[in-house]
């Protein structure tokens, strides 16, 4: 047997943990990731464990309490920080909330977005600035995508008055690979701080926050980690804690003296958690990264879908009838793409016609193409029945 059909093989084999793969060709992992077996048997096995003990009790609190710290570890693991500066929260606007309503915005002050940013983004900076007195403006990012450099964009569009930089790791609508570390080097001579919505790069690429320098990253596990809907985290840098004010408030924020009254904050990430959860939740999610871990380091995960990326985006960069938003291969797992002379109305046709061929992809709306997104384990065999029917559609 030759070393690439035991690769092959053992794809296949990890395939086979995803149910929701048995039945179709999916590339929406930017949306949300299937779930392994394991991490929907992990979430149930738990659900009844704690039923057994409690649901609410002493030992049923111990148990709960170093399961969560076990998340935290193991979503550490994937970003190389401490698991004390890690918060669990439900998504990434959950995430990017608490970093962006725990300022403490004074009128004058300035938000800066890229044109690129998730519509949920762009709505907290809208009411922070109604609210506040706070400006926000955009930089045209969405034009660096194939020439250009998007460091020296922001920086033009920085301003003395800048609090706050808000970005995406990973352009959802494009696929861009922003060079965080530079950006986090420049909005940290401007005094401002970054917040980075990590939907598209958490569970997609090698990561190295304390190396980055950002100030808060926000992320989910339901999508590229694909874990269960609903828990996700905030990653904030220490030396930000200080500048970053809870918003929501509960028990699990807060240091109780001995009569149980709140008397201060947590001092590590746990200050921005509220109240009771989906503990099994948690639970999924930190056996959902185990899986990925065992079939490869993040480096190793990241290569593999930037191999089947490129290849998709070979594949229809070489169709008459479509156009690439990329020019050259991506440096993500995010393909996005327009059908030549297309009408508004064509890109959702297109998307409708594809899942009615077992084939799920998604419409972006700005700039109008769809996005398809491929995983380390998406097969080769996948991506041929893709452009294959995106060929038929184009000819229908």
């Amino acid at each position: 047997m030759t070393s690439l059909s035991a690769a092959q093989k053992s794809l296949h084999s990890h395939r086979e943990q995803f149910p929701a793969l048995a039945n179709k060709a999916y590339f929406n992992y930017g949306g949300q990731g299937p779930m392994a077996q394991g991490v929907m048997d992990a979430i149930s096995e738990t659900q009844a464990h704690i039923q057994q003990l409690g649901p609410f009790g002493n030992e049923v609190g111990r148990w709960i309490g170093l399961s969560v710290q076990a998340t935290k570890a193991a979503i550490a693991s994937e970003l190389n920080v401490a698991p004390t500066t890690i918060t669990l929260t439900e998504n990434v606007t959950v995430g990017c909330n608490i970093a962006m309503w725990g300022i403490e915005w004074q009128a004058g002050d300035h938000i800066l977005l890229s044109d690129c940013e998730h519509q949920g983004i762009v709505a907290i900076a809208q009411e922070i600035g109604r609210r506040f007195g706070v400006e926000v403006s955009t930089c045209p990012l969405m034009d660096t995508l194939n020439a250009g450099d998007p460091v020296e964009v922001i920086a033009q569009h920085l301003r003395p008055n800048t609090r706050l930089v808000a970005l995406s790791h990973i352009l959802w609508n494009t696929g861009q690979v922003l060079p965080l570390d530079k950006i986090a080097e420049v909005c940290r001579n401007n005094q401002s701080l970054l917040v980075v919505d990590a939907a598209q790069s958490v569970g997609a690429m090698p990561l190295n926050l304390t190396e980055l320098g950002v100030d808060f990253y926000a992320f989910t596990g339901h999508k590229w980690l694909c874990g269960p809907a609903g828990v996700g985290g905030l990653y904030v840098r220490p030396e930000a804690q200080a500048s970053l004010k809870p918003t929501f408030v509960g028990w699990r924020s807060v240091v109780l003296d001995n009569r149980g009254k709140p008397v201060d904050w947590n001092k590590d990430g746990q200050r921005y958690e509220v109240g009771t959860s989906d503990y099994p939740l948690y639970i999924g999610l930190k056996e959902a990264i185990s899986l990925h871990q065992q079939w490869g380091t993040a480096e190793e995960r990241y290569q593999q879908i930037c191999r089947n990326s490129e290849y998709l985006w070979r594949q229809l960069a070489a169709l008459p009838d479509v156009k690439c938003l990329r020019s050259s291969p991506p440096e993500s797992g995010l393909v996005s793409f327009q059908l030549a002379n297309q009408q508004p109305q064509t890109t959702l046709e297109l998307v409708r016609f594809l899942e009615s061929e077992r084939l799920f992809i998604r419409q972006i709306r700005d700039p109008d193409c769809v996005r398809a997104c491929v995983h380390y384990f998406t097969l080769e065999s996948e991506i041929d029945q893709l452009v294959e029917a995106v060929q038929r559609f184009c000819r229908s």
